[in-house]
């Protein structure tokens, strides 16, 4: 094997820094010197892709110049089609495996198993918050109705760009007892659907352009900057930017109800082509644990900027506090939310179907017809 493993993240300091400040631990560590972590024999340098790859790129083009990759769950099963990953049974034992399981916040862990198999270890672990501005002085709200009467005083925003505007759909739908992709032939039932597209539509009407384009990463800089919008009810959490930002749980459709969000985060998946010899499968499974061990999960990732997948640090009363409240303010809704599908040609339909809802609601389409087109298009990727 190479003197050295190759890795792919993601270009945004929450998916590289951990990282990135393990392989420099690694760099400086000397034979005898201390290290607080499990030394490992051969390093793993990372390469960084857009955000906008993760949600969407094919894992396939990376698997032969990478070993270990950083994967959204969405796209785990156009990866397993396409024979690129290995299963991670083939490296642990089912004891250590178990451990992960229950050691991971909400279904970071489950979201990456397909068939009984799990695909990838999950070491970030994220879901849709609210987010606000530190000096709102309104309570955040706890309800949908709620988020309509704090609009009518106060710059309120949605997050609609890339597969975000369905996103926001199926969460609003989860938030009513209807999570989506569970009945024949329609992605929601009708009376769910349409009163999701209507409180989407009257939250627009009040938002400027840049609603249509802006991800998760510019809503949160846009709201933190100041002088713009002052709350988002659902938006990919980042403990970035907790410093600026209050955090709290996503919004339920009735008091005391779910909070309606889809599960978000992240898992290290193996290649295939690369784990086909037996020392880079070793030299990989080194790193792997020692990623997803306590430790590092607990101790690194938080200090230097991650989001572990680890529980006990989101319950962690100290991790908390260095965080601006952000993981004890969002665990119920990380705990509850909804996991996406992860079949084959999932993504691609994700992605159709948030051009359609922003297109249909920046349209004025009606509800039901806008509905219709989306069943349709939901029904040509399940039944092709």
């Amino acid at each position: 094997m190479t003197a050295e493993l190759r890795g792919m993240t993601w270009d945004h300091p929450r998916g590289y820094a951990p990282l990135d400040t393990l392989a420099r631990l690694d760099d400086r560590s000397g034979p005898r010197g201390p290290y607080p972590y499990e030394p490992v024999r051969h390093p793993l340098r990372w390469d960084r892709r857009p955000i906008e790859d993760l949600e969407s790129g094919s894992l396939a083009a990376l698997t032969p110049g990478h070993d270990v990759l950083v994967v959204d769950h969405a796209v785990l099963g156009t990866a397993v089609a396409d024979g690129c990953l290995l299963p991670l049974d083939e490296m642990f034992d089912e004891a250590e495996l178990a451990a992960w399981r229950d050691g991971s916040v909400g279904a970071s862990y489950d979201s990456h198993v397909i068939d009984g198999r799990p695909w990838a270890l999950p070491v970030d672990a994220a879901a849709q918050v609210a987010a606000a501005r530190r000096d709102l002085a309104a309570a955040l709200p706890g309800t949908w109705a709620e988020v309509r009467e704090l609009a009518r005083s106060y710059p309120v925003t949605l997050c609609l760009g890339g597969p975000h505007a369905f996103l926001t759909f199926c969460a609003l739908c989860v938030a009513q007892g209807a999570p989506p992709c569970r009945y024949e032939g329609t992605v929601v039932p009708p009376d769910a659907g349409e009163a999701a597209l209507d409180t989407m539509a009257e939250l627009v009407s009040r938002c400027g352009s840049e609603v249509w384009r802006r991800g998760p990463v510019g809503v949160l800089e846009a709201i933190a900057a100041g002088d713009g919008p002052a709350y988002c009810p659902l938006v990919d959490g980042y403990v970035t930017y907790a410093g600026g930002l209050r955090y709290a749980d996503a919004p339920a459709w009735e008091p005391g109800g779910r909070p309606g969000s889809v599960l978000g985060g992240t898992g290290l998946a193996v290649s295939r082509p690369r784990a086909a010899d037996p020392a880079v499968r070793d030299a990989i499974r080194d790193h792997l644990r020692r990623l997803c061990s306590p430790a590092v999960q607990r101790d690194l990732y938080p200090a230097a900027g991650g989001q572990p997948a680890a529980r006990s640090t989101w319950t962690d009363a100290e991790a908390s506090a260095l965080s601006g409240g952000f993981y004890r303010a969002t665990l119920a809704t990380v705990e509850a939310a909804w996991v996406r599908p992860t079949g084959a040609g999932y993504v691609p339909f994700q992605d159709a179907a948030s051009r359609l809802l922003r297109d249909g609601i920046a349209g004025r389409v009606r509800p039901r017809s806008l509905l219709r087109d989306l069943d349709t298009l939901y029904r040509s990727w399940r039944c092709p």
